[in-house]
Parts: structure tokens; C-alpha cells; sequence
């Protein structure tokens, strides 16, 4: 089993996750969360003074899912998230040594 995790753009939202469900993953969990890359931030103008905002807004994205469908999986995430600007997000992906389903206890790739 692996965790992916990406971290994408707050606006890609809605298009990532209907294209992972046509993927046949369902189980997603999305967190907002702020922070910075490459990017390192905005410079913004308000009233004629200048701020940085050096913690943007993104989106997080946690799939469990089994080894078959991974690469698939994060074949969509790269191909609708990608606009091909600085601060299009980053994917991590990690094995996972179990999962267990609280409300029947079954274990592993069925608990999914």
C-alpha cells in the first residue's frame, strides 16, 4: 500500500479530486494548509504600502491507496494540477505497512 501525499494549488481542488474519482479512489482526505517552495511568497501592494505574504495558500491531499493503482493515481494528480508555473505543488509517497478499518477491524488492503 502507499500514501500519497500533494500538495496542490487551492483551485485545482475541484478538478483533481473528480478526475481521482474517475480513477476509482474514493477515499481522500483534504486538509488547507499555507506554505512556501521555490515560490517563497507574493509581494502584495494595499493602500501604497507594500507586505509579503511568504505563506500562501495551498491545498493537502492524503490517499491511501493499494500498489496497483498508484502510479496511476498520481499520473492524474501531475497531469490536472500542472499548470506549469512556479508553486504547482509537490507529491509524496510513502509505503504504508497497515491500515485498519475501526468499524469492522479488518486489516490491510480490504480496510482501504
Amino acid at each position: 500500500m502507499k500514501e500519497i501525499i500533494a500538495i496542490i494549488r487551492p483551485e485545482k481542488l475541484e478538478d483533481v479530486k473528480n478526475a481521482l474519482a474517475d480513477a476509482g479512489c474514493h477515499g481522500i482526505t483534504v486538509t488547507e494548509v499555507k506554505g512556501r517552495g521555490r515560490q517563497l511568497g507574493l509581494t502584495e501592494s494595499y493602500r501604497g504600502h507594500e507586505y509579503k505574504v511568504d505563506l500562501l495558500p495551498k491545498t493537502k491531499l492524503e490517499i491511501i491507496v493499494n500498489d496497483e493503482i498508484a502510479d496511476e493515481l498520481i499520473e492524474t494528480i501531475i497531469k490536472i494540477a500542472q499548470t506549469g508555473d512556479i508553486g504547482d505543488g509537490k507529491i509524496f509517497i510513502s509505503n504504508i505497512e497497515d491500515v485498519v478499518r475501526i468499524r469492522t477491524g479488518e486489516r490491510g488492503k480490504t480496510a482501504i
